[in-house]
């Protein structure tokens, strides 16, 4: 039986997270744990994050779980979600904190000069409700998804790879952003898959399924 550990620093929709993966893999023993030696015994990994970023990072180390993420990442089917990618990169401009510098890049805020849209509306900051994701690649991940489905975001920063073959999927608000990363085993993703319907629960699925 496969098992999959949700990683609990603190931070996070880790219950909605773990029923939606209950859902889609009903085989699978899904935990949610803030145990590294639990993170290390699972054949996959989720890292959920919402929230500030300095708080998520300073709670991931006061747990002790900062190295455990950091070898899961390297070794096995790893999902990010929102704070969870997030944290893969480098320094976030929120807080002035750096990350786990596992892929180059950073995390910006969403630049206040450019939120306007098409119609010259003011767009809000947060970004926060349904929005259309491009799919950059034709990634395990993306099975079964049409290409501008749209997916839950709630985020004010947003990653910005420093190089673009790391790019999975891409979404305009105001300005064109990465919300998908993709690198060896590591998939992540700045959208809740937990909050947007048929389209999240087809790629956590797909995430179960998917041996890379």
């Amino acid at each position: 039986m496969s098992t999959v550990v949700v990683v609990d620093y603190g931070m996070g929709n880790l219950r909605s997270v773990a029923k939606a993966i209950e859902h889609v893999a009903p085989e699978a023993e899904v935990r949610v744990s803030s145990a590294a030696s639990e993170i290390a015994a699972a054949d996959r990994v989720v890292v959920p994050g919402q929230g500030a970023m300095p708080d998520c990072m300073r709670e991931l180390s006061a747990r002790g779980l900062r190295q455990a993420v950091i070898r899961a990442a390297a070794e096995k089917p790893f999902l990010g979600i929102c704070v969870g990618l997030q944290m893969l990169f480098g320094h976030a401009e929120e807080g002035d904190v750096m990350g786990l510098e596992i892929l180059p890049g950073r995390v910006p805020r969403f630049p206040h000069e450019a939120m306007v849209a098409p119609d010259g509306t003011r767009l809000k900051v947060p970004h926060m409700g349904w929005n259309q994701v491009q799919q950059v690649d034709a990634h395990p991940l993306w099975d079964g998804i049409e290409d501008g489905a749209r997916f839950y975001f709630v985020h004010s920063y947003y990653v910005e790879p420093q190089t673009p073959d790391v790019i999975a999927g891409s979404t305009d608000y105001g300005i064109p952003f990465t919300s998908a990363v993709a690198h060896a085993n590591i998939f992540a993703v700045q959208f809740h898959p937990e909050k947007s319907a048929q389209a999240g629960l087809r790629l956590l699925g797909n995430f179960m399924r998917w041996n890379p």
